[in-house]
């Protein structure tokens, strides 16, 4: 039978619980500065991730630690939000913030649980193992699958490029390469159909259809 918790360690537990739960409420910072309307927050891009680990194929990566690592990765951001690079922070400093914040938080917890939480935190800061690359890729291929979701919502087909852009040479294992490749397909699809919609559009409109020819005044005899 599992050792239960003190009343001190459940009102710990619940804190942390509290704190994690502000992901709901923390906006992506790079949507809200593109005005995008209803920007996701925070914990619905972490479980994309989660589920983009879940159902990774490859027998070579551990699919429970990618999982955990997806859960995990942003969790700072409870406490010091989702700082963007054009938020003008330094890469140093952000990370100093979310290693702080990432202490105040484990330290909430036993100390088993502690070290497992920070320790996949610090595994994806570094990059250190397979499973932490991989799920950095989950992370950027999640962004950009979310942006062209925006993009199709929204009918501003090619408006959140620079998302993309951001992204190139930067996936590496085949089953991602593959993915985004059939992203980036439906993509200029949906790029090629609305701007046939709005060629045809302006075709029909009548306003603007060049060959009608104007009123001519009428012709006075003497």
């Amino acid at each position: 039978m599992a050792a239960s918790l003190s009343t001190a360690e459940s009102m710990n537990m619940l804190q942390f619980m509290k704190l994690v739960g502000q992901l709901k409420r923390v906006p992506r910072t790079g949507w809200v500065y593109r005005s995008v309307t209803q920007p996701e927050s925070v914990s619905d891009h972490m479980y994309r991730m989660a589920v983009l680990a879940l159902t990774t194929t490859d027998p070579a990566i551990n699919k429970e630690r990618c999982m955990k690592l997806a859960l995990v990765h942003d969790m700072a951001e409870c406490i010091v939000g989702d700082i963007a690079p054009m938020d003008n922070v330094s890469k140093a400093e952000k990370h100093r913030r979310e290693k702080e914040a990432m202490t105040q938080l484990t330290d909430l917890l036993q100390e088993g649980l502690k070290k497992e939480i920070y320790g996949l935190w610090e595994e994806y800061e570094t990059q250190s193992s397979p499973e932490a690359r991989l799920v950095k890729q989950f992370d950027l291929v999640e962004m950009i699958l979310q942006a062209h979701e925006y993009e199709e919502l929204e009918e501003t087909p090619g408006r959140l490029q620079e998302f993309f852009d951001s992204t190139e040479g930067r996936f590496h294992h085949p089953d991602v390469i593959q993915l985004v490749d059939c992203l980036k397909e439906e993509r200029s699809g949906h790029m090629s159909n609305v701007a046939g919609a709005m060629h045809s559009r302006i075709s029909q409109d009548p306003a603007t259809d060049s060959a009608e020819a104007p009123p001519q005044p009428p012709t006075h005899t003497s």
